[in-house]
């Protein structure tokens, strides 16, 4: 496994201007039909915290400090996610023709897939500062820990996708029973509601999330001046490794057989 990932790792140096460059191609085409471009990128999370917060305000806004703040913080790492999953996980099939003609190494489509999502979440954190300062959020120290949660998201992203792009080439149908459990992941990760107020079987599956763990992290740090818990980094770090080696074997071992099934 280690021979596995040091190869990756040296094709992916030998490669890194094709991956600079599909990280561009996604990011272009993501907006080529759009008016707003970039802009959306700013404009969406502003809209659908505005609706989240009108919509759950009634039942939580008394309960948790900084509500908007707080559902922008988790809306926006659960969209990286959602979305950089999604997009990886048709990736293989959608260069299929690209595949079929030249020698690419394989994983640099899932991978520049994730890369440059992660690049527009970066850029819609922007959103999250002005909302910050609207409703008086006050930056301590911890602000510079909070890009922890964020490098193990994204690791975990990277897992996840591996696994997703193998499988989704081999039964298509994961495209589909994926949204069913992004929906499932979203209602797990207290986006929009309290997580002190889960109990029993809900709040056990709560802990065993580790977006969830990724989400919670990132705003203690970076929106209440508190210290993460390190067991919650430290088993959300696991987690995400583990999918990482998962899906890189799985990947590696299946690669050969796609362009029969693309």
């Amino acid at each position: 496994m280690v021979n596995i990932v040091t190869k990756y790792v040296k094709v992916a140096k030998r490669y890194r201007f094709l991956l600079g460059e599909l990280v561009k191609k996604g990011i272009k085409l993501k907006y080529r039909r759009s008016y707003l471009g970039i802009l959306w990128t700013l404009l969406e999370p502003i809209m659908t915290t505005i609706i989240l917060t009108i919509v759950f305000g009634t039942w939580f806004k008394k309960d948790i400090d900084k509500f908007p703040v707080f559902i922008l913080g988790g809306r926006l790492l659960y969209s990286f996610y959602s979305e950089s999953t999604k997009t990886a996980m048709r990736s293989v099939r959608a260069n299929a023709s690209m595949i079929k003609k030249v020698y690419v190494p394989k994983y640099l489509y899932p991978v520049s897939c994730i890369l440059y999502n992660f690049i527009i979440f970066l850029i819609s954190l922007i959103v999250m500062v002005g909302t910050g300062i609207i409703f008086k959020v006050k930056p301590t120290l911890y602000i510079f820990v909070s890009v922890l949660p964020l490098l193990v998201l994204l690791l975990l992203a990277i897992g996840t996708s591996m696994i997703l792009s193998t499988v989704a080439v081999f039964f298509r149908d994961m495209e589909y029973l994926w949204n069913v459990g992004l929906m499932m992941i979203m209602y797990a990760s207290a986006i929009f509601y309290d997580p002190s107020k889960m109990e029993g079987l809900a709040g056990w599956l709560l802990k065993l999330n580790p977006l969830y763990c990724c989400i919670e992290s990132f705003r203690l740090t970076a929106i209440y001046g508190q210290m993460f818990s390190i067991d919650k980094m430290l088993y959300a770090t696991g987690f995400s490794l583990v999918t990482i080696v998962v899906g890189v074997y799985a990947f590696y071992k299946k690669q050969d057989q796609f362009i029969l099934y693309i």
